[in-house]
């Protein structure tokens, strides 16, 4: 009788828990696959997915998602795109450039002589600055070269595939 009540009393926890809806403050885990428009997958906390969609990074680990929501760790969009879920909920979040990483900016595109470099600049090089800005250099002539200081996903829609894993409820 005692391990019945028991697992009743364990049943109901379960079931107070994963009935709770996100809200701002709570610290979740969530599987993701992230996604363009034309359906290139750019990125995924699911090795399998990885593999499959050829980006697969073997120095990458491969897990759930954990941040705190409203906390400004992740872009606008998906902080907000999670609020309301549940514990094994899934669901589809578009997000507009400006709720991720902004309207793509021509300004951040510079173009500049070859010969003021000690390198020889290739497409596609990574690049960074004495502040810590980064960009990929995108065109390369015979006096010079372009570098992209623009987020490699700016000016594109996301879609990404959620599913919550768990949720840590708030610290009061």
């Amino acid at each position: 009788m005692f391990s019945f009540v028991l697992l009743i009393l364990m049943a109901e926890d379960i079931t107070k828990e994963t009935s709770r809806t996100i809200g701002e403050g709570d610290t979740i885990s969530v599987d993701y696959v992230g996604k363009l428009e034309d359906g290139t997958i750019f990125d995924t906390s699911i090795k399998e997915v990885a593999i499959d969609a050829e980006i697969y990074n073997q120095m990458r680990e491969y897990k759930p998602l954990t941040f705190t929501v409203g906390a400004g760790q992740m872009i606008k969009g998906f902080d907000e795109g999670v609020i309301g879920m549940k514990t094994g909920e899934e669901k589809t979040i578009t997000i507009p450039p400006e709720e991720a990483y902004g309207e793509y900016r021509q300004e951040l595109a510079r173009e500049l002589p070859i010969d003021a470099v000690d390198f020889t600049p290739e497409v596609g090089m990574r690049l960074a600055t004495d502040s810590g800005l980064t960009g990929i250099v995108t065109e390369v002539s015979n006096n010079n070269f372009v570098v992209d200081f623009n987020h490699e996903l700016a000016g594109k829609t996301l879609i990404f595939l959620v599913r919550i894993v768990s949720v840590e409820e708030r610290k009061e």
